[in-house]
């Protein structure tokens, strides 16, 4: 999968993000779980709560790139960044597939250039936006 230029959003990007941030959200579930039952329920909160937060914080991220893409490169570098903190944290970045995924959509993210405008062919006049009163034609 290529990211495309010509959607509204970074579609490639944001599906990477999402199921990466899912896969890290799992692998801190995990990581609570066995800490739960090894050390109490105290105990559990420390090494998954932190994961459950990058976790949140990258699903975060995809959503925010798929509702404002105007700030994709923005949101692109905050999903690498938590990518490469879940990496080092328990789990493995959410069993290491979770790292790689949102760490490859955020790369998507920060490159992906919106769709230019749709541009009038030589000679011929540009059309109005959808909505707009129609264009007067240009003097002779």
């Amino acid at each position: 999968m290529a990211p495309s230029g010509n959607q509204a959003y970074p579609s490639t990007a944001f599906v990477l993000s999402l199921i990466g941030g899912i896969f890290i959200l799992l692998g801190g579930l995990a990581t609570a779980a066995i800490a739960a039952i090894i050390g109490g329920a105290l105990f559990a909160f420390f090494p998954g709560g932190g994961v459950l937060l990058i976790g949140l914080l990258t699903i975060f991220g995809a959503v925010m790139l798929r509702n404002r893409p105007e700030s994709a490169h923005t949101w692109g570098v905050l999903i690498l960044v938590f990518a490469i903190i879940s990496l080092f944290t328990s789990a493995g970045g959410g069993f290491i597939i979770g790292f790689i995924l949102a760490l490859i959509g955020g790369i998507f993210a920060m490159t992906w250039k919106p769709p230019a405008p749709a541009q009038a062919a030589w000679g011929q006049q540009p059309m109005a936006p959808p909505g707009a009163p129609p264009m007067s034609p240009p003097p002779s």
